[in-house]
């Protein structure tokens, strides 16, 4: 698994403030919906960029949870909404929730899941606190809809097989109707936010994933250091000459509780 300690937060901090996850986060507020006055949770809250934006959309009268397992996170977490009345932050994992039953109108965990090897009890979790036709959204990539181009297939396949180590699931999103069904949900609705890029922004989910992927294919021992050298060379050449792409869906899965 990605252990998110202070470099890998810091990684991540600064690709969530850019437009492909301010897009991605709202397009998961909209499948929410929060109304004023409603209480939600945010699973995974991570830095606590979602936490605050759902504290204006509730209101005074609403209140927003957040939980996270990553205490590095729930440091910037607790520093963005310090000033906010209205949100709290625990650190509890997601499959024992600290809190009442039917205690949310809504429940929303973006690139959550898919670090979860057994969503049952997290599923069961989620309705217990959710009131009955309170809306659950999850966001997660599919990776099996990732496309990235290289000159040499082998070699980008083997830092895909090496990425794959540090989920749970890299196909959440085919899975989880059926699993919401089985937990006492009924699914409503799923929706693609599908990034494309072509050339290395900054702030892009692309240029995050060559920084953490080769990161992570180091730590596991998955390549050798001049293959994932060779792969990073070949990315920022492609770049270069704008022959870069990159393609990845992230699928947001919406249920009611029933």
């Amino acid at each position: 698994m990605l252990e998110f300690d202070a470099e890998t937060s810091a990684i991540l901090d600064r690709a969530y403030r850019g437009r492909d996850f301010v897009r991605r986060r709202h397009a998961n507020l909209a499948a929410l919906a929060p109304a004023p006055g409603a209480y939600v949770l945010d699973i995974g809250c991570g830095t606590g960029l979602m936490l605050t934006e759902l504290s204006a959309a509730v209101g005074p009268k609403g209140h927003v949870a957040g939980v996270d397992l990553s205490e590095d996170m729930l440091t910037r977490a607790r520093e963005a909404c310090s000033d906010l009345d209205n949100v709290t932050v625990k650190t509890a994992p997601a499959d024992q929730l600290p809190f009442e039953d039917a205690s949310f109108d809504g429940i929303v965990s973006v690139q959550v899941f898919e670090y979860i090897a057994d969503l049952t009890p997290v599923l069961a979790e989620c309705r217990r606190v959710l009131k009955p036709g309170g809306t659950l959204v999850v966001g997660d990539m599919h990776f099996d809809t990732l496309a990235w181009h290289s000159d040499n297939p082998s070699r980008m396949a083997a830092m895909e097989r090496a990425w794959d180590g540090h989920f749970a699931d890299r196909m959440v999103p085919a899975r989880l109707p059926g699993m919401l069904t089985d937990a006492g949900f009924r699914h409503t609705d799923s929706r693609d936010v599908t990034f494309i890029d072509t050339e290395f922004r900054p702030d892009g989910l692309a240029r995050m994933m060559s920084i953490l992927m080769p990161a992570f294919a180091r730590s596991q021992g998955s390549m050798t250091e001049a293959e994932i050298a060779d792969w990073e060379a070949e990315q920022a050449a492609l770049a270069k000459s704008g022959r870069f792409f990159f393609c990845l869906s992230h699928i947001i899965t919406v249920a009611a509780a029933v």
